[in-house]
């Protein structure tokens, strides 16, 4: 892979991220396996999926909330997380992956043969070739994936460079503590930075009070309060105190009312243009992402299957799944609605990766999408359509 961390316009590298949660007896939970895209400075970027396709949790990866099972991420050009700790239960995982499809390819060549007896020796050749190559790719990835981790990358996450980068979470109420005023939940960065001017921290946080729309006399108040909305102009402001070049928004308008929710996007958008932020903006909404983001990667079940700017995705979907995303959004048009088909994702119908393996290709100029040569050859015959 190219060495996207070293371009000065990218912010943010993230590479082969992967997350795994350990279940037991070896085994874990994939909420996000090898992921890689990359950030340009000053854009946001919007990443969409429906709930528990490991949006929130690469987020969290990224900012250092979870320490990350594999992968590499550059920030500023910097490494901040390798994922050395992980390596052992990722490739735990492959092993276990790649048993489970030996096993599966030899019930199928044996079903097969019994099928077609007179294909027997033609159907064995085919499937013993394929777990053939299961084992040789195994192995390749058990010598290949540990030379990552080498003493040659030295983690560069200071509490300098981390403090750049700020969270927006998505409950405002469980994301900040009851027992402070909101004086002191937005000067806690900043103290925890070391300043102890309290006539400057008091000013700072006159000034982003202010900038988020709440006036001064918020401050000596307590979260409760407060409504939904306000708390999280509360939260927008613990974060840009910090004067970030980065701002991960983990869907901070999912629990807010509809009329509140367009306050809080433009709000983002107004502090946006003012500071030169960069933002990577989760959301399953896909209205509001196409509104807000200049480019959109699609998730499912831990991969990112598709990822495009933003009217070429709305214009020119390709993955079945983001197809099936776009066709849920609801259109306040009662004769559209009336008309609207559903489109429905099985992954199962929809592909067949059992020889022909999916990888993440450049379809066209900057639209990736997660597929094999087969369907590569399908998406680009639609594109000419």
């Amino acid at each position: 892979m190219q060495d996207k961390h070293l371009n000065p316009d990218t912010i943010l590298s993230v590479q082969n991220l992967r997350q795994y949660f350990p279940v037991g007896k070896g085994r874990a939970i994939k909420a996000v396996d090898d992921v890689s895209f990359d950030i340009k400075r000053g854009e946001v970027f919007g990443l969409v999926g429906e709930s528990g396709c490991g949006k929130t949790t690469t987020g969290r990866s990224i900012i250092g909330l979870y320490e990350t099972s594999g992968g590499h991420i550059y920030y500023n050009g910097k490494l901040i997380a390798d994922g050395h700790k992980g390596k052992r239960l990722v490739i735990k995982q492959e092993e276990l992956k790649t048993e489970e499809a030996i096993t599966r390819l030899k019930s199928v060549k044996d079903q097969l043969c019994r099928e077609q007896p007179e294909r027997a020796a033609e159907i064995k050749a085919k499937y013993d070739a394929q777990i053939a190559k299961e084992k040789e790719d195994l192995e390749r990835f058990k010598e290949e994936y540990p030379k990552n981790f080498g003493t040659k990358l030295q983690l560069e996450n200071t509490p300098e460079l981390m403090g750049k980068m700020q969270m927006i979470f998505q409950d405002p109420i469980a994301s900040i503590n009851p027992r402070m005023t909101v004086r002191e939940i937005i000067s806690e960065g900043l103290i925890i930075q070391g300043v102890k001017d309290k006539e400057y921290i008091h000013q700072r946080v006159n000034e982003v009070l202010e900038r988020v729309g709440l006036v001064r006399e918020h401050g000596d108040r307590y979260p409760h309060e407060f409504s939904g909305g306000q708390r999280q102009r509360i939260g927008i402001a613990r974060a840009i105190i910090m004067e970030p070049d980065l701002i991960i928004a983990d869907e901070p308008i999912s629990a807010l009312d509809v009329s509140i929710q367009a306050q809080v996007i433009n709000l983002m958008n107004e502090l946006r243009d003012n500071l030169g932020l960069t933002i990577l903006f989760i959301a399953h909404n896909l209205s509001v992402v196409k509104y807000f983001s200049d480019r959109i990667a699609v998730m499912y079940f831990g991969k990112i299957v598709e990822l495009a700017d933003s009217e070429e995705l709305f214009h020119h979907p390709l993955h079945p799944y983001t197809k099936s995303l776009l066709s849920a959004i609801p259109y306040p048009d009662p004769h559209y609605e009336r008309r609207r088909q559903r489109i429905t994702y099985t992954p199962i119908l929809e592909h067949d990766y059992t020889f022909d393996k999916p990888k993440m290709v450049e379809i066209k100029p900057g639209h990736f999408i997660y597929c094999n040569e087969a369907e590569r050859m399908k998406y680009l015959e639609e594109l000419q359509k």
